[in-house]
């Protein structure tokens, strides 16, 4: 028995700051090529509670109630497989490529330069273009901090560069978050098509999900998606973020 329960004791221990370790350095690698954002604050904070636990775990465990540390693994738990959630249903697509118009969701840039999200969702919209040339490319994204340009813009950019026809993108550069990005988007295809166009989507994997619900709640009826792929040492900082995101829309709408 005493084996047993210092063996459980030392899974508890390293395993605490393995896991830690992890939140931290996914937050720290997000960072390096990304602005800071939500997500990383929120890897940061459940990283250093695992780690601090793990390292002093002889002296907190005698001291932390077993009621409260059920609730912390519980909530743990619940953080992790919602955002694997999120992911999941952030994969299925639904674009049938006879869409009138596709709108790129901006993301982040530094300085001018392009952060990986946001190539993932623009080499996205130019596989989709390949298949729909027809359909127009809305780059939605305003200028924020750290930013010395606007994500339209930046985005335009990539994608004439890559061959897209400067005609067949729009570009929506005032909108500061995913509401605005499809509120504005919208009042430019109603100018360019009227009432009668089929419209899609782009984002990573982690966004499609409250993305859907936004584009719903501002008035496309029938919008579709397709996701592009997340980077995987971004994957924590993301998916922890969008899950404080969708909970805040559940709640507040």
């Amino acid at each position: 028995m005493i084996f047993l329960k210092n063996k459980k004791t030392l899974i508890v221990k390293y395993g605490s700051i393995v896991l830690g370790a992890a939140f931290i350095f996914f937050g720290i690698l997000y960072n390096l090529k990304s602005n800071f954002t939500v997500g990383t604050v929120f890897s940061y904070l459940l990283g250093a509670i695992l780690l601090l636990y793990g390292i002093f775990h002889k002296k907190l465990s005698k001291k932390i109630p077993n009621w409260l540390k059920y609730i912390v693994v519980f909530g743990y738990i619940f953080i992790l497989t919602f955002t694997a959630s999120v992911y999941i249903c952030g994969n299925n697509d639904n674009v049938d490529y006879k869409e009138s118009a596709i709108i790129v969701l901006g993301a982040g840039i530094k300085g001018e330069r392009i952060g990986t999200n946001l190539q993932k969702r623009l080499d996205t919209a130019i596989d989709y273009h390949k298949q729909n040339p027809d359909a127009v490319i809305v780059v939605s994204g305003g200028q924020g901090p750290y930013e010395d340009i606007s994500e339209a813009l930046a985005m335009e950019r990539y994608l004439v560069a890559n061959g897209i026809p400067q005609d067949k993108i729009i570009k929506e550069d005032r909108s500061t978050s995913t509401q605005e990005n499809f509120e504005f988007s919208k009042n430019l295809l109603d100018l360019r098509f009227g009432d009668d166009y089929k419209v899609a989507f782009i984002t990573n994997g982690y966004h499609v999900y409250r993305a859907t619900l936004v584009a719903k709640s501002v008035g496309y009826e029938n919008i579709t998606h397709v996701h592009a792929e997340t980077p995987w040492y971004t994957a924590i900082p993301n998916g922890l973020r969008e899950v404080l995101a969708i909970m805040k829309t559940w709640i507040f709408g």
